[in-house]
Order: structure tokens, then C-alpha cells, then sequence
């Protein structure tokens, strides 16, 4: 069952051009399928310049796993934590820039691993067909209530898949 934006946008914390997802195409308990226009769009808050560099594709990976986080707990009843991106690794790139895909983005995350306090996702972006980049996310979430006291490190290991 397809979700348009209307339906998943009040479940997550991104608002106006920050909410780069148009549709959940399908999900499940472990993975969810996205599709999004908005990096075309010349008023993309991720842009630097005139350009929108596929490594943002990352944030669309990030909201795409905040959306089936969300979903999921929606489902069970209960609001979803607060999660901080912290980490993305073994990131590979078959495009430099996003804003010249004139295709749609097909955005997939899949839950590798879960633990109380943090998950990790695989993602892949496509778009006609043709892989624009994947890799690997790390979340961490912040327990109602208490201050996030662990530093978080980002880090990032990319690679050219073209």
C-alpha cells in the first residue's frame, strides 16, 4: 500500500524543503521503498551552488529510515524515538551530482542490525534503473529524557562504484 506525503509527514521531524520524501511505495518490518522528486527542484535546501551532490543522497537514505521507524511504531502504538545520524560507512557513488537524474529517486533502506540505543540500514538510491550510490547508516537514539551524553563520531568511507 503506497503512502503519499500527507500520510508520513506529521510521523517525522524534517518540515517544508526538508522533507525530501514524496511516497512510501511499500514497507515492511525490515525494509521500505520511497520515491522522491525533490532533488530537482532548484530550491532543494541541500544544494550548494547550482548543485546537488549525490553524497546527500545520505539524508535521503537517513529520512527514508526515520519514515520506517515511524510507520513501524505507528503501527505498534507508540511514537518513535529521536534519532541522530552517526555514522556512514562503505558509501559508494556511480554519480557525482543528483540534480541532473531526471528520473525519480527510488530510495530502499533495510534494517541490517538493532540494538536499544541505535540501528544500522543498508540503502540503495536508484533512479531509471541505474544505481546512484548505497552504503551503510548508523542511528543513534536519545532515551526519553536523558541528554545525549555520549560523543557521536561521524565518519565515512566512500568509494567510487562507477
Amino acid at each position: 500500500m503506497a503512502l503519499s506525503k500527507a500520510d508520513f509527514a506529521h510521523l517525522i521531524p524534517h518540515r517544508g524543503g526538508m522533507s525530501l520524501l514524496d511516497r512510501v511505495e511499500e514497507f515492511d518490518g525490515e525494509t521500505i521503498h520511497c520515491t522522491s522528486t525533490s532533488h530537482r527542484s532548484p530550491h532543494n535546501p541541500l544544494r550548494r551552488g547550482d548543485a546537488l551532490s549525490a553524497l546527500a543522497g545520505i539524508e535521503y537514505a537517513a529520512q527514508a529510515m526515520a519514515v520506517h521507524g515511524a510507520l513501524l511504531a505507528q503501527r505498534e502504538g507508540r511514537t518513535a524515538a529521536s534519532g541522530y545520524l552517526a555514522l556512514a560507512r562503505e558509501v559508494e557513488l556511480a554519480a557525482e551530482r543528483l540534480d541532473e537524474v531526471a528520473e525519480d529517486l527510488d530510495i530502499r533502506a533495510f534494517r541490517l542490525a538493532e540494538q536499544p540505543d541505535s540501528l544500522m540500514y543498508g540503502f540503495e538510491i536508484a533512479a531509471g534503473g541505474r544505481r546512484l550510490l548505497l552504503g551503510r547508516v548508523a542511528v543513534f537514539f536519545q532515551a526519553a529524557g536523558q541528554a545525549l551524553s555520549t560523543r557521536l563520531e561521524s565518519s565515512a568511507s566512500i568509494n567510487s562504484c562507477k
